[in-house]
């Protein structure tokens, strides 16, 4: 483990309450319908918990049925679970019909989906990493917010929120298609939120640094790689998914109807210029 003199900088966090339903104790988002993708672990998961506990009936997307019933299980009744492949054009129609016929509407979309399969030297990234990545962390959330944005725009009301990364602000090492894919999604945000701002729609994104998830894995499991990084950064140690979830929860909430086109960066302070 790292050593310090203060908290573990990887577990200064505690993590969710394993296996407890969420009360619905808020309201933020009393009455409100969201569909957040990449909802049955890491900061979907979070995200979708927090919108349940502030009154939303929320669509939980991932790969895997059985894992989503168990998740659904445990928010409650006001999380409906539909498995679909991101990276598939008619799982996402399907998903959104199925959304659509059971819900009425779909007031909030959080676009959280993301992969990150080509690590590694970015001479050695081929042509179905390339392909993958863009399906996954790109064109999912563009085809998404096609099929619902329109019924937004109708309402005149909704929000968007598409869940970028600091890679996406900075280039990472080995993970050229990662800064790539997520530095466009910060800017398709911005060009969304520039067309679809005067028909009620607001579009934000979130850019989250190192997060204890299973996807950023690789770069805290070993203390010794973190030991520069936290020595550095303002909040010397990692981030957690209900962190994320925080910000997210706020942007798609009524608190934030003055804000549309940007990306918050929920990082620590890692990305400070002076560091």
């Amino acid at each position: 483990m790292i050593k310090t003199n203060g908290p573990n900088p990887i577990h200064a966090i505690p993590s969710r309450n394993e296996g407890s339903v969420l009360s619905l104790s808020g309201g933020l988002l009393n009455n409100k319908v969201a569909l957040v993708t990449g909802a049955s672990r890491g900061i979907g998961r979070s995200i979708a918990e927090s919108f349940v506990r502030e009154g939303a009936r929320v669509v939980i997307c991932g790969r895997n049925q059985a894992t989503l019933d168990e998740v659904a299980k445990e928010m409650g009744s006001q999380a409906v679970p539909i498995a679909c492949h991101v990276g598939r054009p008619d799982d996402l129609k399907r998903m959104v019909e199925t959304a659509l016929e059971s819900l009425g509407r779909i007031d909030i979309l959080v676009n959280n989906a993301g992969t990150n399969v080509a690590q590694g030297p970015c001479l050695d990234v081929d042509d179905g990493k390339f392909d993958k990545m863009i399906d996954i962390n790109l064109k999912s959330a563009f085809r998404l917010i096609r099929l619902v944005a329109p019924g937004m725009c109708e309402r005149g009301t909704g929000s968007i929120i598409n869940v970028a990364s600091v890679s996406g602000l900075r280039p990472q090492l080995h993970g050229l298609l990662y800064s790539a894919t997520k530095a466009a999604l910060i800017m398709m945000t911005e060009v969304y939120a520039l067309e679809l701002g005067s028909r009620g729609v607001r579009v934000n994104a979130i850019a989250p640094g190192l997060i204890q998830t299973a996807l950023s894995e690789y770069y805290w499991e070993e203390d010794e790689r973190n030991v520069d990084r936290f020595s550095k950064q303002p909040v010397a140690r990692i981030g957690q998914p209900q962190e994320v979830a925080e910000v997210a929860l706020f942007l798609a909430s009524d608190r934030s109807s003055y804000i549309t086109g940007q990306n918050i960066v929920v990082d620590g302070g890692f990305l400070l210029p002076a560091l």
